[in-house]
This record gives structure tokens, sequence and C-alpha cells, in this order.
């Protein structure tokens, strides 16, 4: 399918937008392959890379530096572009431990994960658009550098099932069975089917939607899509293509010659041990590895497949892996042929550029104690150098690049002017220490956030340490202050909740550490202090304090008082590069008779709706209960499953989190997740 992207938007380009998406245009149609989009705090960066994937018109890769930023531009770029195809490719883990030893107390550790289905349904959604057609973003987190199966093979092993084609029963149940499908009698999930009489039902993979599929007389006589709850047929289909259940698969003559290359790996690797006078990891990694084996060679798949990769696709040692971006599109002569994005890229480089090593290590260890083949350190996360090698033209964009993106870009795009009219806010620099009748950082603070408040602000403070943070949260309630602090010990649903409680003046100031840096929208906010702005660090570098102060720049009246008893060069590059702004913004604000306002933004209590949305589906599943189901258990799991199943489609994590506990109380005991302790050698 070729559609073309079109933005759906009822906004056009404003501030500093138009001239920014030229120029990167211009950029990318001259063959620039690095170019940073410099854009302050609140100009839409987000909306300038949507207008310029509408005019180059190529499949796009945007990455994000965690999950949660990735779901809020998957939303935003699907509002965009709601006729096109947009993806969300993250971890599917919801828990992950991976396998490691611990030399020193003779600790193994099982890999341990609990794979979240429905995530892992979006994966091969993301990995099949890409195939199929052109119109397609990925927003994916940094997981995108990690290995996947090869696009050949995957591609190579999906299945045309065609009304009139000509098939037995028996030979679409081992097609199925090839492809890695599992069969089962009760209730289909993605990646099932049931066979009955002449009927076969599957889930693909990448879908939650079962064809029905009737067979007779050796012919597919019709296929329908149904609904897996209600059982409904939602349309008859004259075709449907089934891709692999698995991301890692390989046909029976690449699968052979894998397993004899693994074969003498592991002699080569016995003799060594042995050589070595390690007797135990001899025995330890032919026990494990002729297991596994023995199920490659059964069902041509096995728990851990991934650290065979190199054997399955028949790459040479120390070959980069196959990776997600192995399935975006390339020309003829093989350079890529796909726009990339690094989205925050002064924190996702960085984290692209790290994954490698801690790999690495982690599976050298497992090597040397042969819990793993060598061939195993192959299966590994990119390189940075790799990475840049395969994703073609990049387009960083950050309020604060750093030093990479500033080496290799060709070409720096400045996107300073807001469609607001705001300005950057105002810097002061005062003493830590009291001096006269200057009493010192935290009593100026406190007068200064009691007028704030008066006036109908919000403040926020940002400290060193956590416990900085809740001494100080504390210290401020004592003087009738309403207050509370935010760090990384509370979870998702109380900091949402924390946020919305200071956007609506329940509380009038937040405490904090770095947490208050990229990604708070809070218009509310108009007086920032940063305590000890003086400590140089990774806390209070000029790109963090950047960060930080931008926090204050979406409302009018917007103040960061620095605590400093010296100016640090960190102080002096942010200060000097907030000013630079504030004088550009100033200055076009002049020029064009521009009356800057604070942003109205309607607060949304996300925790209410979470609530609501929880105690409606609840009330409605009573029903549905009552009037349907008849008590039967089964059945109200499968209706929570399939509105949790919607919830991460529509991105909205927080409401699937609920439901999923939900279905969690309502399994029987003996089928919830059981979690397994560390091994060590004796199994104990």
């Amino acid at each position: 399918m070729d559609n073309k992207f079109k933005i759906k938007n009822k906004f056009s380009p404003a501030g500093d937008q138009p001239k920014a998406i030229a120029s990167l245009y211009d950029g990318l149609k001259k063959g620039l392959q690095r170019q940073t989009l410099l854009g302050a705090t609140g100009t839409g960066k987000t909306f300038t890379v949507a207008n310029l994937i509408e005019k180059i018109q190529k499949p796009t890769l945007v990455i994000a530096h965690n999950k949660t930023l990735a779901a809020q531009l998957a939303g935003e770029y699907r509002d965009f572009f709601p006729d096109n195809t947009v993806h969300y490719f993250v971890s599917y883990y919801d828990y992950y431990q991976p396998e490691a030893y611990m030399p020193v107390t003779d600790t193994y550790i099982e890999k341990e994960a609990m794979i979240n289905d429905e995530i892992d349904r979006l994966r091969h959604a993301s990995t099949q658009a890409l195939l199929t057609r052109k119109d397609v973003i990925i927003v994916a987190s940094v997981s995108c550098i990690y290995g996947l199966g090869s696009p050949e093979e995957y591609e190579k092993e999906n299945k045309r099932v065609n009304v009139g084609m000509e098939i037995s029963r028996n030979d679409m149940v081992r097609t199925l069975i090839s492809l890695h499908y599992n069969r089962t009698n009760a209730d289909l999930e993605p990646g099932l089917f049931r066979a009955m009489g002449n009927r076969i039902e599957i889930m693909p993979v990448n879908e939650r939607i079962i064809y029905l599929i009737s067979i007779e007389e050796g012919k597919v006589n019709s296929i329908s899509e149904v609904d897996p709850i209600t059982r409904v047929v939602h349309k008859n289909t004259d075709g449907v293509f089934l891709f692999p259940a698995k991301h890692f698969v390989t046909d029976k003559t690449k699968l052979g010659k894998a397993i004899k290359d693994i074969r003498e790996e592991l002699a080569v690797q016995i003799n060594k041990f042995e050589s070595e006078g390690k007797i135990i990891e001899a025995e330890r990694i032919k026990r494990r590895t002729r297991y596994d084996l023995a199920m490659l060679k059964e069902v041509g798949y096995v728990n851990g497949i991934e650290n065979y990769s190199r054997h399955l696709s028949g790459k040479k040692q120390g070959e980069a892996p196959d990776t997600l971006l192995s399935y975006f599109p390339r020309k003829e002569n093989g350079e890529p042929d796909f726009l990339t994005v690094i989205d925050e890229s002064h924190v996702t480089v960085p984290q692209i550029g790290g994954m490698y090593e801690g790999d690495a290590s982690r599976k050298r260890t497992l090597i040397e104690h042969g819990f793993r083949l060598p061939s195993a350190a192959d299966n590994r996360p990119l390189k940075l150098p790799e990475f840049e090698k395969r994703v073609g033209q990049v387009i960083y964009t950050s309020a604060t690049p750093g030093k990479h993106e500033r080496n290799v870009s060709e070409k720096i795009v400045q996107q300073i002017i807001r469609p607001t009219g705001l300005v950057d806010p105002k810097i002061t620099v005062l003493p830590i220490v009291e001096k006269g009748k200057y009493k010192g950082q935290i009593a100026d603070f406190i007068e200064r956030t009691e007028k704030s408040i008066k006036r109908g602000g919000r403040v926020l403070a940002t400290t060193l340490t956590k416990k900085m943070a809740e001494d100080l949260s504390e210290y401020l309630k004592g003087k009738d202050l309403k207050v509370t602090y935010l760090h990384s010990d509370i979870d998702t649903i109380e900091r949402i909740e924390i946020l919305t409680k200071l956007r609506k003046g329940e509380f009038d100031c937040l405490v904090g550490v770095n947490l208050l840096r990229e990604g708070l929208d809070l218009p509310e906010v108009e007086l920032i202090g940063i305590l000890d702005a003086d400590k140089e660090g990774f806390l209070r570098s000029d790109t963090a304090l950047i960060q930080t102060i931008g926090r204050a720049a979406r409302n009018i009246n917007g103040h960061v008082i620095l605590y400093a008893d010296r100016v640090t060069g960190s102080m002096e590059r942010a200060i000097g590069e907030t000013q630079r702004r504030r004088d550009i913004q100033i200055a076009y604000n002049k020029k064009n008779g521009i009356t800057p306002k604070t942003i109205e933004k309607e607060i949304h209590d996300i925790t209410e709706s979470l609530s609501s949305s929880h105690g409606k589906t609840v009330a409605n599943m009573i029903e549905l209960d009552r009037k349907v189901y008849g008590g039967d258990t089964r059945k109200l799991i499968r209706a929570k499953k399939k509105a949790m199943e919607d919830a991460v489609k529509a991105l909205d994590f927080e409401t699937a989190g609920l439901l999923r506990d939900e279905i969690r109380a309502l399994m029987p005991k003996d089928k919830k997740a059981k979690k397994t302790k560390p091994k060590n050698r004796s199994g104990k």
C-alpha cells in the first residue's frame, strides 16, 4: 500500500517552525546525513518533524529514551497522521532479569522475564507494516538496537491463504506449526490456532481478530474475520497474510546447517575448557547446549534462541546482528532509505552508545564459566558506529544538543520563537549562605514562594538528593506551605496524581531532584528555585540547568532563581544561552506586535479518568456477568483482556495496568505467574 503521509491538523506552522521546516527539508534534499533541530522548550519540535515527514514522504523511525516518552510521541504522531500507520516498538518485558553469573558468590541467575503479550503484538505489527507498506512511522525506545530475527527469513516465511487455495486441513495445520503458531483447545491468543473438523481458527500474532478458515475437499472454501469475544462475523475476506509468530525464524536447510555449526563450536569449547582443567565448565556447557540442540532439532525453537542468532542467520563472528533497523527499506545500492529522528538526543544518543559494553561484560562472564557458547556474544545491541551506519539521514532534536550531535551535524537549525510568543524565563543568581539581612537560600525561597502563591502561581524547587527533597518538603510544610516531593521512588500513578494536584492548586510547591527536567508540561509554574546551583556535576551541568529553566517557559511570569555562592562554568553557559534566546524572542515579539500570554492548558485529571474508567469497566463486566455470561469467569476474564488490549492499543498504559491487575485477581491461583530465585551450582 503506497498511501502518502498527510497531516490532519487544524494548526499551521508558526513562530520559527516554517523556517525550521524549510531549512531541514533543504538539508535532506541536498543529502545531508546529520542535522540538529535545536528547539527551545515549548516551540513545537514534534509538529516541525511531522511537517518534515509529510514533505520528505519516507518511512520514519523516531527514537526516544524511555517507553513513556515513546508512548507520548506515538500518540502525537497518530493525531497528526490518522490515515497513515504509526506503530510503537519498545521492549516487550514487563519484568526482565537477564541471565547472569556472579563468580564471587558462585550465583547463577537464570533469565527471568514477564512478557507483555500486547506489546509483543505491537512489535510484530511494526515489522509487518515495514514489510508491507511505505507510509509507516515507528516510534521506538532504544530497544530497537537489540538483536531481532532476519527480516529476509521473517518475510520469506510468511504465508498467504486465499479462498480457493488448494490445501488440506492437515497441511494447513503443519504450515501453522512451521510458522511457530501453537495449537490449543482453549481460548485463542495471538500466535495460537484451533482446528475443529474442517474449520481452523487462527489469531495472527499482530492482530486481535480471529480468522476462521473453512476447508472443504482440499480447498479453502471461505475466510471470515470473527470477533474473539462476541463471536460475531465482521466480514468475509478473500485472503489473509500470516507472518511467523516469532521474529527468530529460519528455514529447515539453514536450521540444519546452524545445528551442525553449533555442535562444532560446542566441541571446540569443550576441548578448550578441558585443556584448561575447567571440568565443571566443560560439563556445564555440554549439558546446556545439547539440550538446546535437541529442542531446535525437534521443534525449531528453544527459549534463549537469540543466543544462537549468529549461527541461525549465517553471520560471521563479530558481525552486527539484525535489528529493527534491518526491516526499514533500503535503496538498490544498500543505503538506508528512511528518515531517523532521535528525540531528546542529549539523553538518547549516550544511551545508544552505552548499551553495548554493559551487555558485553555480562556475556563475557557467562561464556567464561560455561553457561553460554562464545557465539552468544554476537547476540547484542549495536555499537554506536554500527547504529549510525544503518540509519541514513538523521534529525537530532533537543533543547540542549550534546557534543556528539554538535560534532557530527552538518547543519544546526534553531527553533527559538514559540507560536505562543512566550519568552524564556528571567534568571536571578543569589547566594546560598546567609549574608547580613539576606537569610540564605531557604529563607529567600520561602519568601518568593509565598509571593508567587498569592499571585496564583505554582513553584518548583530542585535539590541534589532524594533525602534533601524529602527534608525540604517537610520543612516547608512546617511553614504552612502546601508542598510535596517527587522522585524516582514514587510509582507512576502517584506521580501522575501529584502533578495533577499541583496544577489544580491542591499543592502549591513541588520539590524534586532531576525528574523536574524533560517532559514536564506545567503552565502554572512561574517560579523555580535551583538550590545549590554551584555544585558542578550531572544535576548541575549546563544541559541540566537549561532543561530545568525551560520548565518555567510556559508562564508569562516565569522566573528562575539560581542559588549559588559562585558562578560556575555550567551556570555561565546556561545563563548565557537563556539570555540569548530571550533577546531573540523579545525582538521577534516587538517586531511583530506580539503580546505573549501564559499557555492555557486544560487540566486533565488522569487519575480520576483512570478510576472512572476502571469503575465503569468493573460495572460493565458485572452487568455482562449477570446478563450474558451467567457467572462464567473465563468469559469475564476474556472480556477484561479485550478491554486491556484496547487500552494498550491506544497507548493508555495506566488503564491497561489497572485492568491487568483485575485480571490477575480473577485468575485461578495455580495459573498466576511465579518468580524463581537465583540458583547456585547445586540448584538451591
